[in-house]
């Protein structure tokens, strides 16, 4: 069976269709052979998420976050730690907790200028382990364009490489959860001293000096929520970019694995073959997707059936097939019976690789039926 190059309509239609529902639990196959044997159902686990402690430093200006991004890589937002300023002990119980107070905001900005540096690395690694897996994808497209063997093992261990890529990916997005948790964590820090030092302004025994060490250590804390809101929005839009990024390369890649196994791609000269003939055809509206006609053996059907989905789920993306064996009346009734076991096996055929272009089995069903007017066995793929 051969296949078929890919076509922009392959974004579009089959993957973006199919790729939601199966691909964002970012499941991975451990190699190709189990790409090409079953269902990917499993989830990359996501690491547990860590709180931030509170711990007291003491009052210390945090240097702002200048950690060099590697090229292709998305810039971080300036997150420059604000200066803690000290201030004299005036003997109160006022000013002990204004000092309390105080080291725990100069924690919250040493903490901001890590979870600061950790989104840089997260994302240095991120864009390292996409640039792999778009080399390793390029070099597959490349040698598929042009044709190759089935199943070459070059290109299967290329797969496996590009496979190993999007599961680090996947291993960024966790450790992406688990700093949101820890920026989380510092926002509900910031606004509790926010509080704190709110309330201490009502405190009795303070003096003058006090309340200005107070109003100023309220600024600093104000500023320190702004940056820590920043650097949480940071992370968010990271884990929303990379989780939709790995899913729709997760799709791309069953879509590969398929053309590797073809040693051709999906897609490729459309007109040409529906020129051919060959006992496949389009139907037209109002009839079946799809109709094949196995009159012959090894009917190349992949290319022309390829483009009916894509076109079929590009304009209804939720749409289902059902897939029907038709069969002859014609001769005796031991022909009859070979013919209608020919017909189902050519729709098992027909949904395997329905299932090799993306479509879920859960979109997929099968019937038998028998047609007069049928001189070979038949399959219909009808849109439901």
């Amino acid at each position: 069976m051969r296949g078929i190059p890919a076509s922009n309509g392959l974004k579009k239609g089959l993957v973006l269709a199919f790729a939601l529902a199966a691909a964002l639990s970012l499941g991975a196959c451990s190699d190709i052979d189990e790409m090409f044997g079953g269902d990917d159902t499993s989830a990359a686990a996501e690491a547990p998420p860590t709180a931030a402690a509170d711990t007291a430093a003491p009052p210390t200006a945090a240097a702002p976050m200048s950690a060099p991004v590697s090229a292709g890589a998305a810039p971080v937002a300036t997150i420059t730690p604000v200066t803690v300023e000290n201030g004299p002990d005036t003997g109160t119980a006022v000013n002990k907790t204004i000092q309390s107070l105080r080291a725990q905001v100069a924690g919250l900005q040493q903490r901001l200028a890590a979870n600061a540096q950790r989104l840089v690395d997260l994302r240095n690694q991120g864009a390292g382990a996409a640039g792999s897996y778009q080399e390793a994808k390029a070099h597959i497209t490349t040698r598929l364009q042009v044709g190759t063997t089935r199943g070459n093992p070059e290109l299967v261990a290329e797969w496996n490489t590009a496979q190993g890529q999007l599961d680090a990916l996947s291993a960024n997005v966790n450790a992406l959860n688990a700093l949101g948790t820890d920026v989380t964590n510092d926002s509900s820090t910031a606004h509790y001293a926010l509080n704190q030092i709110s309330a201490t302004f009502n405190v009795s025994g303070a003096v003058d000096e006090d309340h200005r060490q107070l109003q100023l250590l309220e600024d600093e804390t104000s500023q320190t929520m702004v940056m820590v809101d920043r650097l949480l929005s940071e992370v968010s839009d990271g884990i929303q970019r990379q989780t939709a990024y790995i899913a729709t390369e997760r799709a791309n890649l069953t879509t590969l694995a398929a053309a590797i196994k073809n040693g051709d791609f999906y897609g490729g000269n459309i007109a040409g073959s529906l020129g051919a003939g060959g006992g496949v055809q389009m139907a037209s509206a109002g009839s079946p997707l799809v109709v094949v006609r196995f009159d012959r053996p090894n009917v190349d059907y992949q290319q022309v059936l390829y483009a009916a989905l894509n076109q079929a789920l590009q304009n209804r993306p939720g749409a289902s097939f059902q897939v029907v064996a038709v069969s002859p009346t014609r001769g005796t009734a031991a022909s009859v019976q070979l013919a209608q076991t020919a017909a189902r096996h050519h729709a098992e055929d027909v949904m395997r690789s329905m299932s090799e272009m993306g479509v879920p089995a859960t979109r997929m069903g099968v019937a038998s039926t028998t047609d007069p007017a049928a001189t070979v066995s038949e399959v219909r793929v009808f849109v439901r």
